[in-house]
C-alpha cells in the first residue's frame, strides 16, 4: 500500500426522526473514528429524510464520488423503512429474500413466543447482489452492494454491522493528530494559526474554544496530517508560537478537544 494513498468515505444518515430532533444521532462519531483507524477519511456526512428520490439521488452521487459510502437507518420492518428499496433502485436491481436469514430470524422470533410475519420478512429482503453483514443482536443483517454499506440506525446494532463491514475495507494512510491547549483566546492566536496553516498546507489546523470543568476558558488546537515527521514539526512550531504570544500551551490528547457553542 502506497504511503500517500488517500481513501475517502461518505456517510448518509437517513431518517425523519433525526431531522425533527426526536432522535439524536450517535453513529457519526463512532463511524468516523472507526474509519480513520482503517486508514479511511470521512469526507462528508449528510442527514436526509425518508424520501425515495432524495435517498436514491444521494446514494448514486456519493458512490460515484467516494471510495466507500455508508448509510444508517431505514432497514427495519415498518412502512417508513425504505432504504433497501431505494438502494435497489439506485443500482437498478431487483430484490430477493434470503432463506438463511428468514430461518434464523424465524427461530429468534418464535423463541420469544411471537410470530414471523410479512413486516419482519422485510428485514430479510435485500437488493440482488448484496453481501450480508452479520448482526448477532437481532439476527437481521446489514449488507454491502459494491462500495455501498447499508446499516441499521440503532447504535448498538449498527456497531455490530460496522465491525463486519471493516472486513471489506481497503484503507490508505491514516490521518494522525496532535493537540495542545492554552489560555489564549481565538482572536489572539488567529494570525499565528493562519501563518502556520500557510506554512503547512498539507496539515489541517483547527481551533476549538471551550469551557473546562473548572470553569476556565481554554482554546484547544488540533493538527491533523498523514506525515508524522511533518506533523511533529508543525506541532512544535505551534507550541512555540503560542508561547511567543504570552500563552502557556500544554500538550493535549486531540480526542479531548471539542468545539464550544460560545466562541470568543
Amino acid at each position: 500500500m502506497a504511503e500517500s494513498k488517500i481513501v475517502q468515505a461518505c456517510l448518509i444518515l437517513i431518517g425523519n426522526e433525526l431531522l425533527s430532533g426526536r432522535t439524536q444521532d450517535k453513529n457519526l462519531a463512532y463511524i468516523a473514528k472507526g474509519l480513520n483507524e482503517q486508514g479511511i477519511q470521512l469526507g462528508a456526512a449528510h442527514v436526509i429524510p425518508d424520501v425515495p428520490d432524495t435517498i436514491i439521488d444521494l446514494i448514486n452521487k456519493a458512490r460515484a464520488e467516494y471510495d466507500y459510502v455508508f448509510t444508517t437507518g431505514g432497514i427495519g420492518p415498518t412502512h417508513d423503512d425504505i432504504t433497501s428499496e431505494c438502494v435497489a433502485a439506485a443500482f437498478g436491481v431487483g430484490m430477493y429474500q434470503d432463506a438463511e436469514t428468514v430461518a434464523l430470524m424465524t427461530e429468534r422470533v418464535e423463541a420469544r413466543g411471537e410470530v414471523m410475519n410479512d413486516a419482519r420478512l422485510r428485514m430479510a429482503t435485500f437488493p440482488e447482489g448484496a453481501v450480508l453483514l452479520k448482526n448477532e443482536i437481532s439476527a437481521a443483517p446489514g449488507y454491502k452492494i459494491e462500495n455501498v454499506f447499508v446499516m441499521a440506525g440503532v447504535p448498538r446494532i449498527m456497531q455490530t454491522m460496522f465491525d463486519e463491514a471493516k472486513k471489506h475495507l481497503d484503507g490508505g494512510s491514516k490521518v494522525l493528530a496532535r493537540g495542545l491547549a492554552m489560555d489564549l483566546g481565538e482572536g489572539t492566536i488567529a494570525d499565528a494559526l493562519t501563518a502556520l496553516q500557510d506554512r503547512y498546507p498539507d496539515i489541517d489546523i483547527g481551533s476549538y474554544p471551550q469551557m473546562r470543568d473548572d470553569r476556565r476558558f481554554m482554546v484547544s488546537v488540533v493538527l491533523r496530517g498523514r506525515d508524522a515527521e511533518q506533523l511533529d514539526q508543525a506541532h512544535a512550531e505551534t507550541m512555540q508560537a503560542m508561547r511567543d504570544l504570552g500563552g502557556n500551551p500544554v500538550e493535549e490528547d486531540p480526542e479531548t478537544a471539542q468545539a464550544s457553542a460560545e466562541p470568543e
